[in-house]
């Protein structure tokens, strides 16, 4: 159950304010270096959360812990290598949000002793870090519509490609099928425990504890 106390909800909203707002923006910027400038044309070449953010996915990561991103327009077709600058322009994403846990890591490990002993910023650098880690390896898991179905999309050979995306409805069912889950608990969330443990060992190791 999700502590909903003011403090708390503050905490988890600047977390997923950062996380969700450079997700997003990882994936407009690279796709703009590959040559797309969709998302540039738009105005989403930008740290502004408002323009990335999905009001009610962000509402609903604050309140019970589970949200959607926004949407990032990526063509590959714009792209000087569509292949392979989709790949990248897709998996900035979740690389973003690994990348935003080891920042925010680091002066956890450098100023130990003060951020340890302040509660808030404790609670804040901790949220940072664990909620973009659960960004990253959630939104690698390949399944429509996540990212994770994207790159696999990308690294198949042309044949089993098609098939994927063949298959991208039925993929689709299947990680809604899972969502539903998700809210049973116990040992029918398999999204739970696909990304907890993972989740939690790679914030041990960032941390150091």
């Amino acid at each position: 159950m999700l502590d909903l106390n003011p403090v708390s909800l503050l905490i988890r909203a600047v977390a997923l304010l950062i996380g969700m707002t450079i997700h997003e923006f990882a994936h407009v910027y690279v796709a703009y270096r590959m040559g797309d400038n969709t998302g540039a044309s738009q105005g989403r070449l930008t740290l502004n959360p408002l323009v990335h953010i999905n009001p009610i996915g962000f509402l609903m990561g604050v309140l019970i812990g589970f949200g959607f991103l926004g949407s990032a327009p990526v063509n590959p077709y714009r792209m000087r290598n569509p292949r392979w600058g989709y790949l990248a322009a897709v998996a900035a994403g979740p690389f973003s949000n690994l990348i935003v846990a080891i920042v925010f890591a680091i002066p956890m490990r450098i100023f130990q002793q003060q951020i340890f002993g302040n509660d808030f910023l404790f609670q804040l650098f901790a949220q940072i870090i664990f909620l973009n880690i659960i960004l990253a390896i959630f939104n690698i898991i390949p399944l429509f519509p996540l990212d994770g179905w994207s790159i696999m999309y990308s690294l198949l050979p042309p044949e089993q490609a098609r098939w994927w995306q063949a298959n991208q409805q039925n993929s689709y069912y299947l990680f809604m099928l899972l969502i539903l889950l998700s809210f049973i608990g116990g040992q029918f969330n398999i999204l739970g425990i696909l990304i907890s443990q993972p989740s939690t060992q790679l914030f041990r190791i960032l941390v150091g504890f």
